[in-house]
């Protein structure tokens, strides 16, 4: 079974599924070599088109439903995440490959993000567990994770060969289904606080 793809609309951002048409948002989006200090697919406009194809090609074995990430404000894309690791057999979802262009990092679109994709996870797609995991190194996005309300369930070591060819141990983390409506009512309490945009 496949999900099929959805426009998730959120309090400033909207989540659209990614196509083609999207690789020049998305590049101008990723031209920051300092988002990519942890995660992929870098800075260069080849690499991000590498990476496109890459998660199109996902979306059609069914493995992962990636979304651009859109400014309401502005329809510009800003960044992108997706689901991942898709299994509904067992009513499990991962959620990553998350990054946002510098100008909307520390602000409430990453909020907003994880809200829209685990209200679907939960809500819609009825899911157990939502999993996250990151490079076990990166302390911030531990800290974000935690601060979401995602229990640290440990690290899988030796995970995986990132670009580099260091090879990353990851921390996996997880909200559970008896756990979303504390974390959700959490994230809604910090969406209803007022942004003053800046940019």
């Amino acid at each position: 079974m496949k999900i099929d793809p959805l426009i998730l609309h959120g309090a400033h951002i909207r989540l659209e599924p990614m196509r083609p048409d999207h690789l020049a948002g998305l590049q101008a989006a990723a031209a920051h070599p300092e988002i990519w200090n942890w995660t992929w697919p870098g800075a260069d406009p080849e690499n991000v088109a590498t990476w496109l194809e890459t998660s199109l090609r996902a979306v059609e074995n069914g493995s992962d439903l990636p979304f651009s990430t859109v400014d309401m404000s502005d329809g510009a894309i800003i960044g992108g995440t997706r689901l991942m690791n898709i299994d509904l057999s067992n009513r499990v979802v991962e959620i990553g490959n998350t990054w946002l262009t510098p100008r909307f990092q520390r602000t409430p679109v990453n909020t907003d993000t994880k809200h829209l994709l685990l209200r679907h996870a939960f809500e819609v797609l009825d899911c157990n567990c939502v999993e996250f995991k990151t490079d076990a190194n990166n302390t911030q996005s531990r800290a974000a994770l935690a601060n979401l309300g995602a229990v640290e369930e440990g690290i899988r070591r030796r995970h995986m060969i990132v670009p580099g060819g260091r090879v990353r141990d990851s921390a996996v983390f997880s909200i559970i289904r008896e756990e979303w409506p504390a974390v959700k009512a959490s994230l809604e309490a910090k969406l209803a606080r007022p942004w003053n945009r800046v940019g």
